[in-house]
């Protein structure tokens, strides 16, 4: 990969530096690559008996669920039906903020902190075109990210690679096949967060802010993704471009507040809140997340929590900023999750589907490049 046009390879940004390098992994000393391959050996070893503690208890709550299960219609117990009564209420003329604190209330779910009630926008969209038209809208952002993809990836990557990553994304964007994905922010905010992803373009970034905003806009969680491009931009000393995302971010902030306002002023003395968000249940989380929310659930835990560590090592080996970029976004995300997600919020890892799967593809190319660096003798 040559630099920047007026950049040389030992100067500029350090995001140009790392753009210079082309595929990283190749170009680690020998020393490096085989620290790199036992980690990578670690961890995946690890992630097979990490899980199963989670796992069992899991399977014990599900179990014991199966008695009650939620209904179909979504009018059931669970936060998905909390979901589809709150847009229903708004579709029928309702304040938002005033129906979903009732319903909070009547499903004794918590109130307080502010964030435990989820934003609006969703709800109005939901409003608008009905949840059958929002699962049609994300179907829409599965084939969006499908283009983006193809073009993203057109001469950066081999003919196969690039078959397969369309495979994985075309099977990671299945879950808007189930019939209340209209309901699920985190699956709405994925795949903006991968159309922003697979769109940005140095030259061209401002589609990608927009792909950023719709995801906020109906989950804060996702603004680590806005954070993370801000440094980025910062760091690589584009500054309009920082200045455009910073300002984005200043108006989520302005939304955010309206909303705890909104919140706050609906509040009774009676209301419940959260038990917190400091469970520290460490990376096993991530994982068994991984494991449960894409077609890894169809394999053994013990053999699909191996495998979600996979695509971390393919977004890294596939290198300039697209790949850097991802990785950290992804590393960030289970970090997220690790510290601070309980057990019953793993559905907090679709904020980085269906992109992560598709780490799939780039992982030959990186254990290549490093049992590569390893074979040689110098």
């Amino acid at each position: 990969m040559t630099p920047l046009p007026g950049r040389g390879a030992t100067g500029g940004t350090l995001l140009d530096r790392w753009e210079a390098l082309g595929r990283p992994l190749a170009r680690l000393p020998r020393w490096a690559a085989a620290l790199v391959l036992a980690l990578l050996a670690a961890a995946m070893a690890w992630s097979a008996f990490a899980t199963a503690p989670i796992d069992r208890a899991e399977r014990a709550r599900s179990d014991q669920a199966e008695a009650a299960p939620e209904r179909s219609d979504g009018k059931g117990k669970g936060d998905l039906a909390l979901y589809n009564r709150i847009a229903d209420r708004v579709a029928a003329g309702e304040a938002y903020h005033a129906a979903a604190m009732d319903e909070h209330r009547a499903s004794n779910y918590p109130t307080r902190p502010f964030i435990t009630v989820r934003q609006p926008t969703l709800a109005w969209l939901q409003a608008l075109i009905g949840v059958g038209g929002v699962r049609y809208l994300e179907m829409g952002l599965v084939l969006a990210c499908l283009v983006a993809l193809n073009a993203r990836l057109a001469g950066l990557v081999s003919l196969p690679e690039r078959a397969a990553a369309l495979l994985l994304m075309t099977l990671g964007g299945a879950a808007v096949s189930v019939p209340l994905a209209g309901l699920i922010h985190e699956l709405w905010a994925g795949l903006w967060l991968t159309l922003a992803l697979l769109i940005y373009r140095p030259e061209r970034w401002w589609p990608a802010l927009i792909a950023a905003a719709a995801a906020i806009a109906v989950r804060e969680l996702a603004v680590h993704f806005v954070l993370l491009w801000l440094a980025f931009a910062i760091v690589g000393r584009r500054w309009r471009e920082a200045a455009a995302v910073a300002g984005l971010l200043a108006v989520f902030a302005i939304g955010m507040g309206l909303h705890a306002s909104a919140v706050e002023s609906l509040r009774l003395p009676g209301d419940p809140a959260s038990q917190g968000w400091d469970a520290l249940s460490g990376y096993r989380m991530p994982l068994l997340a991984l494991a449960r929310l894409t077609g890894l659930l169809l394999l053994p835990l013990h053999i699909a929590a191996p495998i979600a560590v996979l695509p971390l090592i393919g977004w890294l080996g596939l290198g300039g900023r697209f790949g850097l970029f991802a990785a950290l976004w992804f590393a960030g995300l289970a970090t997220m999750i690790a510290l601070f997600a309980r057990p019953e919020n793993f559905y907090w890892a679709q904020l980085g589907l269906p992109a992560y799967g598709i780490g799939l593809a780039f992982v030959p190319r990186a254990l290549a490049d490093l049992t590569g660096r390893l074979a040689r003798q110098t």
